[in-house]
């Protein structure tokens, strides 16, 4: 069968191509946007496992991160983006803003930071939720998880119903607290959001990085994964102007390039990668890349039916520029938002043509040169 026709550069089964007989499930990554945290658990798995360099705790002055951007010290890169709703569309002051209402009041109360020892569920300060049904209504009575009525119980102002009329603690929720879609719709939206994102090497279908590395240290697995062999790597630096995503980079003071290997020894040996088995709200998901395409188009659909209609999937189509990516991705904006370019191509995709033209200049350079031979001569 023909390949894709947009899929420029070859098969789109990258492991057979690459010589492996009888080879497993291409394996990748899905990542969830819409449910991470930011929590950096994966960029510190990451690092314990492979042995990666730590990259310094001081922050970046413009956001939560330390990090940046993929390097050769960090494999897995968390980027937090802010995002505030363009000015012209954003709500008066203080309208629309969540109250303890749209707010569990098991949450309400930990935010409060106020009690009663009357006893709830595991995890929730004693009092929590009768403490914030009264923040609630502001009268002092609630209702604890039992139904019955909590006037009057417990000490301190909250429990006394001065909580929130006489400068005590008020629980006014928190903008974007909900997850995507919880609210139902853009009604429910908040004037400011956060945006996270795990980054990691896409394990490109086309990898041009493969392509230009001299020395064979850059190698296709069973897995379709691609991975680094330090110990073969010159330091020539040329897959790094290769990589359309500006993953791959050398380590300053070794020269040699790193990158995500997508665990290639944990995988081998039928484990989770470290990075998504360290993930604790499953944003980064590992297995068969088959299955998480699907799982991944049954997710957007679920966001769409909930009003969250800019989601959208990054590098999931074999038919893009390199083939579709080993590791894609589930944005809520424009993959520029998040630092990735909206159409990557592979940078090797020309080298066939350009050889092509070179050879047929070469020959033109020896005809002229053969020709003004023959004519000064006669």
């Amino acid at each position: 069968m023909l390949p894709d026709p947009h899929s420029l550069s070859g098969p789109l089964d990258p492991a057979p191509e690459a010589g492996w007989t009888d080879a497993p499930p291409r394996m990748g990554f899905f990542t969830d946007t819409s449910v991470c945290i930011g929590c950096k658990a994966c960029e510190v798995a990451c690092k314990e496992w492979n042995d990666v360099p730590g990259s310094g705790l001081d922050l970046l002055g413009m956001s939560y991160d330390n990090t940046g951007a993929l390097t050769a010290n960090s494999w897995r890169h968390v980027a937090f983006v802010e995002q505030p709703r363009p000015a012209g569309h954003r709500s008066p002051p203080f309208a629309g803003t969540p109250t303890g209402g749209s707010v569990s009041a098991s949450s309400a109360a930990v935010a409060a930071g106020v009690g009663n020892p009357t006893g709830t569920e595991p995890g929730v300060p004693p009092g929590a939720a009768d403490a914030a049904a009264r923040m609630v209504d502001g009268t002092g009575s609630g209702t604890g998880a039992g139904g019955a009525s909590s006037t009057g119980a417990g000490t301190g102002p909250a429990a006394t119903g001065t909580a929130d009329r006489t400068g005590g603690p008020e629980f006014l929720g928190m903008p974007g607290a909900q997850p995507p879609g919880r609210a139902g719709g853009a009604e429910g939206r908040t004037d400011f959001r956060w945006l996270m994102m795990s980054d990691v090497c896409k394990h490109c279908t086309h990898a041009a990085c493969l392509d230009v590395c001299p020395t064979g240290s850059l190698f296709r697995t069973e897995f379709g994964t691609v991975v680094v062999q330090e110990d073969i790597c010159n330091g020539c630096g040329y897959c790094i102007s290769a990589c359309p995503y500006g993953v791959i980079d050398q380590r300053k003071g070794d020269g040699r390039a790193w990158k995500c290997t997508l665990c290639y020894d944990r995988i081998g040996a039928g484990n989770t990668p470290a990075c998504a088995q360290a993930c604790p709200t499953e944003s980064i998901q590992y297995g068969p890349l088959d299955e998480l395409r699907e799982r991944a188009a049954a997710r957007v659909a679920t966001l769409h039916e909930r009003g969250v209609p800019e989601a959208r999937l990054y590098g999931h189509d074999p038919g893009d520029g390199v083939g579709g990516d080993g590791a894609f991705f589930l944005l809520l904006d424009e993959p520029e938002v998040y630092g990735l370019p909206p159409d990557p191509v592979v940078t090797t995709r020309d080298l066939p043509k350009m050889w092509k033209r070179a050879g047929l200049a070469a020959l033109a350079m020896a005809a002229a040169a053969v020709a003004a031979f023959v004519g000064g001569s006669s």
